[in-house]
């Protein structure tokens, strides 16, 4: 591609301007990430040569800490396969900003993901061409825009809705750092054993709440909160991205259910198109919390997240016990 341009920036200051119908790769998210402790945002810009730009990746570098050795570590996520100018060539202009990111990180995180690409199939060659290894998965989506909400669901899930909505649980949004700091506290103690889930420093939902672009609820029975989630809105869809309740607890006034089923509310009835699970679990075959979404008449579809390991020999062994 000639007079191809590419450039990995890493503070907000210096990005240039960019069209950003995608928020998970707009300049709004990379200042989120800028501004939340463990969080390091790169983008990947591609230009031409009169500096206009054609592409742009955002990935996030996010530190952990683990229980055992190394027991702290690095590594990077990517959510969806980055925004394009219109007529570009996108899967071209992606094998080279993948090409860059990876070169740029190779030795400096435990591995990078790739997840949430818009077809299961784009970019295939180009993964394989820098290294990494695909992963079956499944990801869910309720449509919003053809049929109301309420006809979608399971009778089982319906019932259920019937019968909490006749208790004293109440889903809002939330309003002030008390319920904000009640959201963090739920949403940690929830995830805690869980450790794949990321959970991000408050100042993340924080300075999501600032932008406009997310809305976190909250479930409550009798003043005492019971569930949790956060959505964030991008090109005419919602995004479940984190949720959390108190499902053994309170188990009869099934919390998780109440805070789902009003943020699906939510989006109907502000026209978002779709409701879209962001991690609906680890692709078992059999897995009660993605059967648990199901119920509210949503659709399974497969796709892949594609996996690089820095280190060669870990790399090539999970190649070979995830080859198609």
């Amino acid at each position: 591609m000639i007079n191809l341009r590419l450039a990995i920036v890493e503070h907000s200051a210096e990005l240039p301007a960019m069209e950003c119908g995608n928020f998970f790769h707009s300049a709004a998210l990379f200042g989120i990430y800028e501004s939340t402790p463990r969080m390091r945002p790169l983008m990947v810009v591609a230009s031409d040569g009169a500096g206009r730009v054609l592409a742009h990746l955002l990935a996030v570098v996010r530190r952990r800490s683990w229980a055992l050795p190394p027991f702290f570590y690095s590594h990077c996520i990517v959510l969806g396969e980055g925004e394009y100018a219109a007529g570009a060539d996108r899967e071209a202009l992606f094998g080279r900003m993948l090409g860059a990111l990876t070169r740029r990180l190779q030795g400096r995180v435990l591995y990078i993901e790739f997840s949430h690409l818009g077809s299961k199939m784009f970019g295939y060659a180009k993964f394989r061409g820098c290294g990494f290894f695909p992963i079956h998965w499944l990801n869910v989506h309720n449509s919003l825009h053809s049929r109301k909400p309420e006809e979608r669901l399971s009778a089982k899930m319906r019932r259920r809705i019937e019968r909490v909505c006749r208790r004293d649980v109440v889903t809002a949004e939330v309003a002030g750092e008390a319920d904000l700091e009640a959201f963090g506290h739920l949403l940690k103690r929830h995830n805690r054993l869980k450790p794949k889930r990321y959970i991000p420093d408050m100042n993340f939902f924080r300075e999501l709440l600032k932008t406009g672009n997310g809305k976190l609820f909250l479930t409550k029975h009798k003043g005492r909160v019971v569930g949790c989630c956060a959505c964030v809105f991008s090109a005419g869809n919602a995004y479940l991205w984190y949720s959390a309740a108190l499902r053994k607890s309170y188990a009869r006034l099934h919390p998780l259910t109440a805070t789902v089923w009003n943020a699906i509310k939510y989006a109907h009835e502000n026209k978002y198109a779709h409701m879209c699970f962001m991690d609906v679990g680890l692709p078992f075959q059999r897995n009660p919390y993605r059967e648990f979404i199901l119920q509210f008449g949503g659709k399974p579809v497969s796709t892949y997240r594609w996996f690089r390991f820095s280190f060669k020999w870990v790399n090539a062994l999970l190649a070979w016990l995830y080859r198609d």
